[in-house]
């Protein structure tokens, strides 16, 4: 069986790309709140009222208002950051080239190279060559370093600085290069593993999608459990097979299934003890569970294998059957001939003028029973002989109707009243249309006389659609008979039972074997208001059976 879509909604993991965005803008935005920081601080410490006189000693005006710029820059780009507009290279070098300007400013307005200021820069030049790609980072690098020597320069015409200083500013200008080709390099190593890490992602992404993939398109039907029994994962056969609602994630087991949690409690007492074949529901299909642990402790997980049993059994019945066939071709034949000797011995002694009354009324019995074995005799070859099913895909509405007028024209009564309601109406089912014309055959004509000697009506109901729970096409054929008592259930399908002297017993048997031949099941559902219902279940038309 093959599912065209799971049912199980995943969350679509971030691919690569998404992940590496949002780590560089992550950090984009911390550099952001250091800035803010940072300003807030320098501000604070640079007022008067402060009472300390560490920074903006040279000029305290232009220090606080690029204390004051560097707040408000800092404060909007963290809004754009969050609002990721401009685009990233743009926003980060705008960043890198307000902080080397401002820091340079603030570093001159508290006494040039010597305030120790001129540090921050590698701050901002460090993550610059770490967050931009290629050699953006030794361009920032030179236009520090550049700034830094103008600055001392500038220092220097104006406040005549000691020579000194100069070898200050050298150093610092040596440190922003070594910072930036080391960021540079240290750069290219995290983004050359980050297109590793994300290759091996896409990679495990693409097999897990497979993996998903595969699981629900398995004939097995598969269900994982947690430790506490609550369903993780069901694929589609699973759902089908229990009868499961389409969303379970979460669910505890024994509310879906109590039979099923009922073995998984009998394997985990005994794990040698072998599952048997049981059924959610009185139209489900026979299935085999098998258990397997995901890990060695107690708190490990459940693997559960569903098996739909109708498979095997149908291979069994076509071995059965092949035997049966060879069996009772040779027996059949040999009983019809001289069967057909009585029968016709007894027609011509009927016509002898000396019998009496009873000895009429013997022969009649003779008769009559001569013809009921010859029904089980044919209906015994029939069976025999019967050829392979040829399953088709065909709308069951129109089908139906088409089997309704047919029927209608054959039993020339119109006290017979056979009613359709195929909902929705453009439901397909997949079977032999020849084999289930012969299946409702039977199943009418037993519903009609049935309702004709309890109802007084020969009516009949056909109803189709498709279940609630696992959303295949169904049939209905119900009666208004008086139903079947709940101790020949169980024996209804079996070949030569019978609740009617006249009848074979054959019929509902042959009718559950062509319906098995076609991946169908027919079952009997008790009606609650009287009457009985049986109703074949078809196989999925969208699934590809192995015929």
């Amino acid at each position: 069986m093959v599912s065209d879509a799971p049912h199980r909604t995943e969350q679509k993991p971030d691919t690569p790309v998404e992940t590496s965005d949002f780590n560089a803008w992550n950090a984009l935005r911390l550099l952001s709140i250091y800035r803010v920081t940072l300003a807030s601080l320098f501000l604070v410490l640079g007022l008067p009222l402060s009472g300390l006189n560490i920074f903006g000693t040279n000029n305290t005006p232009l220090f606080l208002a690029v204390c004051a710029l560097y707040l408000i820059f800092s404060a909007v780009s963290f809004l754009t950051i969050r609002g990721r507009w401009p685009d990233f290279n743009t926003q980060s070098s705008a960043l890198t080239v307000v902080d080397i300007v401002l820091i340079t400013l603030m570093m001159h307005a508290s006494g040039g190279i010597s305030s120790g200021l001129g540090m921050l820069l590698i701050v901002s030049i460090a993550g610059s060559a770490l967050l931009m790609k290629g050699r953006t980072a030794l361009l920032f690098a030179s236009i520090a370093s550049l700034l830094v020597l103008f600055e001392q320069l500038y220092s220097q015409i104006n406040h005549a600085s000691s020579g000194g200083s100069y070898t200050q500013a050298g150093l610092l200008g040596i440190t922003i290069f070594a910072t930036a080709i080391a960021g540079h390099a240290l750069s290219l190593r995290l983004r050359a593993s980050e297109a590793l890490a994300a290759r091996r992602g896409a990679d495990l992404a693409d097999m897990a999608q497979l993996t998903q993939y595969i699981i629900q398109r398995m004939q097995t039907g598969i269900v994982v459990l947690d430790s506490s029994e609550r369903i993780q994962l069901a694929n589609e056969s699973s759902r089908k097979l229990l009868e499961m609602p389409l969303t379970t994630d979460g669910e505890m087991l024994e509310n879906i299934a109590p039979k099923l949690t009922e073995q998984l409690h009998n394997w985990r007492r005994d794990l040698d003890k072998e599952p048997h074949i049981f059924r959610p529901s009185n139209t489900s299909a026979d299935i085999l569970p098998r258990f397997a642990k995901l890990g060695a402790d107690e708190s490990s997980g459940i693997l559960i294998f569903l098996e739909d049993n109708s498979a095997t059994a149908q291979q069994a019945q076509q071995l059965k059957l092949a035997s049966l066939g060879r069996l009772t071709a040779s027996i059949a034949h040999e009983i019809r001939n001289p069967l057909g000797a009585i029968s016709h011995a007894c027609q011509l002694l009927t016509e002898s003028p000396h019998l009496d009354g009873s000895d009429k009324r013997l022969l009649q019995i003779i008769l009559d029973h001569s013809k009921r074995v010859n029904i089980i005799v044919k209906n015994i070859l029939q069976l025999s002989r019967r050829s392979r099913s040829q399953p088709q895909t065909f709308n069951l509405n129109n089908w139906i109707e088409r089997f309704i007028e047919e029927f209608l024209r054959s039993v020339k009564s119109s006290s017979v009243e056979i009613n359709s309601d195929i909902n929705p109406a453009d439901v397909e089912v997949r079977f032999d249309p020849t084999q289930l014309h012969q299946v409702l055959w039977n199943l009418s004509h037993n519903g009609l006389r049935y309702s004709a000697l309890h109802y007084g009506q020969p009516k009949l109901t056909l109803r189709g659609g498709v279940t609630a729970e696992s959303q295949v096409p169904f049939l209905d054929a119900i009666d208004l008979g008086p139903g079947i008592k709940p101790e020949d259930v169980e024996s209804i399908f079996e070949p030569f039972f019978t609740t009617n002297s006249k009848g074979t017993g054959l019929g509902l048997y042959i009718a559950r074997e062509l319906c098995e031949s076609n991946h169908a099941r027919l079952s009997y559902i008790p009606v609650p208001s009287g009457g009985s219902c049986f109703r074949i279940t078809f196989s999925d038309p969208r699934r590809k059976q192995v015929e």
